[in-house]
């Protein structure tokens, strides 16, 4: 089972990089790419644990924000695979995105403490590591840890979706640029879950289409958060742009109830992916 899309503690997830990859391997999974948001910070802890069966894809989730094919814009993630992480225009966009979260945990926690919440944004981020990509399952868990909720689901659901009364923006990298930044660093860029309509407003296809030749390699389809019809469309995308098909848990721990590898990648879409990259070394099992 190959599985390109999972979250450790380092951002948002709930298992360290050792744990993760100790999970992924219990669970059968043969390839594992692990894609923190906004940082590269778990992947030597990846590589030092990983179980010696288990191939290890390196990777982030970037920030970003893309046209959304009616005159607007919305936030989007686009997935980077195999990039140098010494890249000096990567490891400086980074910067700024988890510095912009940092500010908007901060102020949300502002919102909700003004609001009578027991929230604190200031010994929120105090308990993290200071260039930690800084979001809002923090938030969700200092209410679960306050007894305002009963799950971090729930704290999203409540209280810190985007059109709740909390919400703060942070600033993302236009979509274009991110892709340009991966591939000059020898990466692969795949857009992630870009029709997961429960999260709120997504892309139209002509997106796609268009970053498509703007040098996007490819796309996640198989995702939980995608309704059959919608997978049905973005294969129709990607047949007709050329653009690789990815599948993926989206992994979290028990910040969401998905398990690891309920969606897969198929072995010859990941040997394109591979086949591309040339900004870091795949760790075969």
């Amino acid at each position: 089972m190959i599985d390109l899309h999972t979250h450790s503690s380092v951002s948002d997830g709930t298992e360290s990089p050792t744990e993760l990859v100790a999970t992924a391997a219990g669970a059968g999974v043969t390839v594992l790419a692990l894609t923190d948001h906004d940082t590269t910070a778990g992947w030597a802890e990846a590589a030092a644990a990983r179980p010696p069966a288990l191939t290890l894809v390196r990777g982030a989730e970037f920030s970003t924000e893309s046209p959304d094919g009616r005159g607007g814009t919305v936030t989007a993630h686009l997935l980077g695979y195999i990039f140098d992480p010494s890249d000096p225009a990567i490891v400086a966009e980074q910067e700024r995105v988890r510095g912009s979260r940092r500010e908007r945990v901060r102020a949300m926690g502002d919102r909700m403490a003004a609001g009578g919440l027991p929230v604190d944004g200031e010994a929120l981020l105090a308990r993290l590591p200071r260039d930690s990509p800084a979001g809002r399952p923090h938030i969700g868990q200092a209410l679960v840890d306050a007894g305002v909720v009963g799950s971090v689901p729930e704290a999203f659901e409540e209280l810190l979706r985007k059109d709740g009364p909390y919400y703060v923006e942070k600033y993302n990298t236009p979509i274009a640029t991110a892709i340009a930044l991966i591939r000059d660093a020898g990466g692969v860029a795949v857009f992630a879950h870009p029709f997961a309509r429960r999260r709120g407003p997504c892309v139209d296809a002509s997106v796609i289409r268009d970053l498509a030749g703007k040098g996007l390699d490819g796309v996640e389809i198989d995702h939980p958060d995608h309704a059959p019809e919608d997978r049905a469309a973005l294969r129709e995308i990607a047949a007709g742009t050329g653009l690789l098909v990815t599948g993926s848990s989206d992994y979290h721990g028990t910040n969401k109830a998905t398990g690891i590898a309920v969606e897969t990648t198929a072995a010859g879409e990941l040997e394109k992916i591979v086949g591309r990259a040339t900004g870091a070394e795949v760790l075969a099992g």
